[in-house]
């Protein structure tokens, strides 16, 4: 059973920097493709960022240019480097492990990000 655990959320001013964190257990996290997903209060989950296995990157447009999403396969970890962020970004960030080739998908529980002055 796969288990991912985000880290790295708080409250930030407008403006800052956070850093998420993912962790996945087990071994398939090499043969996965990784993204980071956000629910805002009120709206439906939206796609952030993604990697994929050979690492290639995309963004959704309203971070592109802010976020940087990038992965450690040594240590079956993933990241979600957040600049210049803004009220808007509030939500709680979920991190997602696509398996390949079967294509299941597993989530973390979230962790919060809060943007406020």
């Amino acid at each position: 059973q796969v288990q991912l655990v985000e880290s790295g959320g708080g409250l930030v001013q407008p403006g800052g920097s956070l850093r998420l964190s993912c962790a996945a257990s087990g071994t398939i996290f090499r043969i996965s493709n990784m993204a980071w997903y956000r629910q805002a209060p009120g709206k439906q989950r939206e796609w952030v960022a993604r990697i994929t296995v050979g690492a290639i990157v995309n963004y959704a447009d309203s971070v592109k240019g802010r976020f940087t999403i990038s992965r450690d396969n040594s240590k079956n970890m993933v990241y979600l480097q957040m600049t210049s962020l803004k009220p808007e970004d509030t939500a709680i960030y979920y991190c997602l492990l696509n398996r390949l080739p079967a294509n299941e998908n597993y989530w973390g529980q979230g962790t919060q990000v809060t943007v406020s002055a």
